[in-house]
């Protein structure tokens, strides 16, 4: 099972939104799906997306 099942949908946007900001900033428009995020989230792993949806709040990203 993947550990992105394990999050809130809260934390999911988040999380999605912070990838898409950081990791995607170069990447077509269209290319910037959930699915897409989704692998890269599953890439770095849950020790990183942890701290990745922390710097998300901390900064009010979830907010945008």
């Amino acid at each position: 099972m993947s550990f992105i099942n394990t999050l809130s949908q809260r934390e999911r946007e988040t999380l999605r939104r912070v990838v898409r900001m950081v990791h995607m900033k170069h990447f077509p428009k269209d290319f910037a799906s959930d699915y897409e995020a989704d692998k890269i989230i599953e890439t770095i792993g849950p020790e990183a997306a942890g701290k990745m949806i922390e710097l998300g709040i901390d900064r009010g990203i979830h907010n945008a």
